[in-house]
């Protein structure tokens, strides 16, 4: 079995031969970060052919690991895509970002803004393009495409386990995901790689980088999950911390139907006392944000003291504005979600937002992936928190 160090304060050092020479394909949802995470391969294997650990024949130390891929389209508003060197023998990584709504494509002569929809098909495009010739692709989707539709309810499409067949049918061999709504729908591909990973660790790095006065015990500090679904992320953070967790929950009224669904009669609360403790709100993903900002404003009421919300995928379909007069108001003192997702110059020009920048990891994800090597240190961050958590109370920097 191949060995990995995953210690993302040092250079990883990784032993055996990779899996076939190594190829990345940043669609263009994924330019970006595409570079930063091509920046610390190109950095991690050139060092180790200088220091010897490794030769770099065979392709393993290139000036980049990004294959020439595009996906053009024609007036109708078609597509196709196009990889323009050879993959053949390729460990294929294509990182791809549903969510990213800023880009467009002409459709008869109007501009058309990207969908989710779009961006699944030219992954499948690109995917088919390769003709077989890569010796194994992976396909990287932070976002899991249809992700919250994994459940039937009713005369409903199961579009999630849909996805996940298509993709296993096109060969690919490892989807990488984050925070899936409901991990369980690896079920519907259950002989081939899934993996939803976790950004807690950066999470808890970053709230402690810019908050120097955090008293991480059970009187100062709680976890906070604003709905039954994201019981077991709370769950986690205050399990690795040594704090105390809560959740809320919707009492409705089943006894009538308002506008398709049961109204609401009052937010339930259940934990400790919340007064005067610093709080972690944990979730998936902030839509429109009405869920994290009401949770926040109840929490207020209840005295807390500081309030950091942290979210894996900042979409934010409502705008900015509610998260503004939050904000001004006291509601919340700091937002921090990650680049898994695009990120608007508007959000990153925000005074009360964190951006959480996840490259390094998938750098480590796709590194360790390609020499075959176990991702079990990668899944579970526990050790790395405790180390930050360390310096941190060693007052060291973090």
């Amino acid at each position: 079995m191949n060995t990995v160090s995953t210690d993302t304060q040092a250079r990883p050092v990784l032993s055996a031969s990779p899996d076939g020479r190594l190829g990345i394909i940043p669609l263009k949802s994924t330019q970006e970060i595409g570079r930063k995470i091509n920046d610390h391969l190109v950095s991690w294997r050139k060092a180790r052919v200088a220091n010897g650990d490794v030769s770099g024949e065979n392709g393993y130390s290139r000036d980049s690991f990004i294959i020439n891929a595009d996906t053009p389209r024609f007036g109708s508003g078609e597509g196709k895509g196009a990889i323009k060197e050879t993959v053949r023998g390729d460990d294929l990584y294509v990182l791809v970002d549903v969510c990213n709504y800023s880009l467009t494509y002409k459709m008869c002569g109007f501009d058309n803004v990207m969908s989710p929809d779009d961006h699944f098909q030219d992954l499948k495009r690109v995917i088919a393009a390769a003709g077989g010739k890569a010796h194994r692709i992976n396909v990287i989707m932070p976002y899991l495409y249809e992700g919250r539709q994994q459940i039937r309810s009713g005369r409903e499409s199961l579009d999630c386990a849909n996805v996940l067949q298509e993709l296993e049918a096109l060969g690919v061999e490892n989807i990488i995901t984050f925070d899936a709504h409901d991990p369980r729908v690896q079920n519907a591909i259950p002989l081939s790689g899934f993996e939803s990973m976790s950004p807690a660790y950066q999470f808890i790095k970053n709230i402690l980088r810019y908050e120097k006065d955090v008293k991480i015990d059970k009187d100062h500090l709680m976890s906070i999950s604003p709905d039954q679904g994201g019981m077991r992320r709370a769950i986690y953070i205050a399990n690795v911390l040594g704090i105390n967790m809560g959740m809320f929950y919707k009492r409705r009224d089943y006894t009538t139907i308002v506008n398709g669904s049961n109204p609401v009669i009052a937010h339930e609360f259940l934990g400790t006392d919340v007064k005067g403790k610093d709080i972690i709100i944990i979730d998936d993903m902030i839509s429109s944000g009405d869920k994290v900002l009401e949770t926040a404003q109840l929490l207020k009421r209840k005295k807390c003291g500081r309030i950091f919300i942290c979210a894996t995928f900042g979409i934010f379909t409502n705008g900015l504005g509610r998260f503004d007069d939050a904000f001004k108001q006291g509601i919340f003192d700091r937002l921090i979600t990650t680049n898994l997702v695009y990120q608007s110059d508007e959000l990153l020009s925000k005074p009360y937002y964190t951006n959480c920048d996840m490259s390094k990891y998938l750098a480590l994800i796709i590194d360790t992936l390609n020499h075959d090597a176990s991702l079990s240190k990668l899944l579970d961050p526990n050790d790395r928190i405790k180390k930050v958590v360390a310096k941190y109370e060693n007052g060291e920097p973090v």
